[in-house]
C-alpha cells in the first residue's frame, strides 16, 4: 500500500502564518446569500441589482477577487474593497490514498486549528479508468461537541463553527472543484449543531443565483439534533443520512451521549412525518461493532424501529482508532446482519471504506497537521 504526500511548497511554520492571515483579513463576502449581499450593497448606497451581480461573480464565475467583477463599476469595486474581500480559504496540504481518495487540510479562524475535507472518486471500471463521480465530504465545525465514543473528531473537542464561507471554500479550493458531482456533509462536526451557517451554505449551493446544484446531489448527515432536524426537513430538499449505530436506548446512550437528549425513537418518529417515497432519500448509517450492535437481536430491533419508513441502511465497517475499546465486526457477522435486514424488507448495503490509509475514512478525521 502506497501513500502519496503532496506539499504546497511551503515550510512547516506556514500553517500558523496562514491562520494569522485569516484572523487579520477583511470581512468575507464569500458565503453571503442574496439577502446578505443586498444588505452590503445597501450600506454602500449601491444599486440593488449589484447584489445579484456580486452573487454571479462569486458562485457562477467563482472569481478570487472583487477587482475581477468587471461588470460592476470601478467606484463600486473600490467601495467594496475598502471593507470586504472574496475570502476563499486555500488548503495548505493534501494526502492522496492508494485508492485515489484525497484528504485536504484547511486552516480556520481558530488559531492553530484545522479542518479536513475529503474527495472520494468513483471510477468507470478499475482505478486506472476515468473518474465518473467525485464526491466531497465536507466539514462544518472545528471539532465536535457530540462526544461519540468511536469518533476521532470527538476526541479533539469542540473549537468553533465554520462560517458559510469556510464551508464553501472546501468546494471551491480543492483540486477537483470543477469536477464535483456530489457532496456529503459527513466530515468534522455535527452539521445541525451549526445549522445557521450550514443552511446558508445549502441555500447558496442549490439556488439558481448560486451554484445551481440540484438538492439531490447533496446529503446531510446528523446524529439526530431534533429541533434543527425539523428545520432541515422543512427548509431543504437535500437527502438525509442519520447516524443510528444502535437501536436500543441504553446501549446507544453508552456509545452516543446525544441519545440522552434526543432519543433515536423520537428522531425516527419525526422523519416518518415526511415523504421519502419520491426522489428525496433518507438513509441510516450503522457502524458495525463486534459484540455491541451486530447480533440478530439488534437486526430485528432495527426492523421494528424503521418499519413503515421508506429508507435504506448503510452498514459501515468500524475503522479502529487508537486506545479504543471497540473492535470491528467480522465480515461473516456483517454479511449475516445485512442479509437479515434485506430479508426483513429494508434495503441494506455495506458501504465501501475509502481512504483508510490516510485516515480519511468514516470517523477518522481529526484536523491535525500530521501530514
Amino acid at each position: 500500500m502506497q501513500i502519496y504526500f503532496i506539499f504546497m511548497g511551503k515550510p512547516p511554520f506556514c500553517a500558523k502564518f496562514a491562520v494569522k492571515n485569516l484572523l487579520d483579513m477583511k470581512e468575507r463576502i464569500l458565503g453571503r446569500n442574496l439577502l446578505q449581499l443586498r444588505e452590503i450593497t445597501d450600506s454602500l448606497s449601491l444599486p440593488s441589482f449589484t447584489a445579484g451581480q456580486i452573487a454571479g461573480w462569486l458562485y457562477k464565475k467563482q472569481v478570487d477577487s472583487i477587482d475581477q467583477m468587471t461588470n460592476i463599476s470601478k467606484h463600486a469595486r473600490e467601495l467594496l474593497n475598502e471593507r470586504y474581500e472574496v475570502g476563499k480559504v486555500e488548503y495548505i496540504e493534501k494526502l492522496v490514498s492508494s485508492d485515489g481518495t484525497k484528504k485536504y487540510l484547511f486552516p480556520t479562524r481558530s488559531e492553530g486549528r484545522y479542518i479536513e475535507s475529503v474527495m472520494i472518486p468513483e471510477y468507470e471500471g478499475d482505478t486506472s479508468g476515468e473518474i465518473h463521480r467525485a464526491t466531497i465530504c465536507v466539514s462544518s465545525q472545528v471539532g465536535c461537541k457530540m462526544n461519540c465514543r468511536f469518533c476521532m473528531t470527538a476526541r479533539g473537542g469542540f473549537h468553533g463553527n465554520l462560517d458559510s464561507g469556510e464551508i464553501l471554500s472546501q468546494f471551491l479550493k480543492i483540486d477537483e472543484s470543477a469536477d464535483l458531482t456530489n457532496a456529503v456533509f459527513m466530515g468534522m462536526g455535527e452539521p445541525l449543531d451549526n445549522w445557521e451557517n450550514v443552511r446558508t451554505a445549502l441555500e447558496i449551493l442549490t439556488a439558481e443565483w448560486g451554484f445551481g446544484w440540484s438538492p439531490k446531489r447533496i446529503t446531510l448527515s446528523t446524529i439526530g439534533v431534533i429541533p434543527k432536524l425539523e428545520l432541515f426537513l422543512n427548509e431543504s430538499k437535500c437527502h438525509l443520512a442519520v447516524s443510528l449505530h444502535n437501536p436500543f436506548d441504553e446501549e446507544r446512550s453508552a456509545m452516543m451521549p446525544v441519545q440522552k437528549r434526543f432519543r433515536i425513537e423520537d428522531v425516527v418518529e419525526l422523519i416518518k412525518k415526511y415523504d421519502f417515497t419520491g426522489q428525496r432519500r433518507v438513509s441510516f448509517e450503522y457502524i458495525m461493532f463486534a459484540g455491541l450492535n451486530d447480533s440478530k437481536r439488534h437486526a430485528d430491533a432495527l426492523l421494528r424501529l424503521l418499519k413503515g419508513l421508506e429508507c435504506r441502511i448503510n452498514l459501515i465497517r468500524f475503522h479502529t482508532i487508537p486506545d479504543s475499546p471497540y473492535v470491528a465486526s467480522p465480515m461473516q457477522t456483517i454479511d449475516f446482519f445485512r442479509e437479515r435486514l434485506n430479508k426483513g424488507g429494508i434495503t441494506t448495503t455495506l458501504r465501501a471504506s475509502r481512504g483508510e490509509d490516510i485516515l480519511a475514512a468514516c470517523g477518522l478525521l481529526a484536523g491535525k497537521n500530521n501530514y
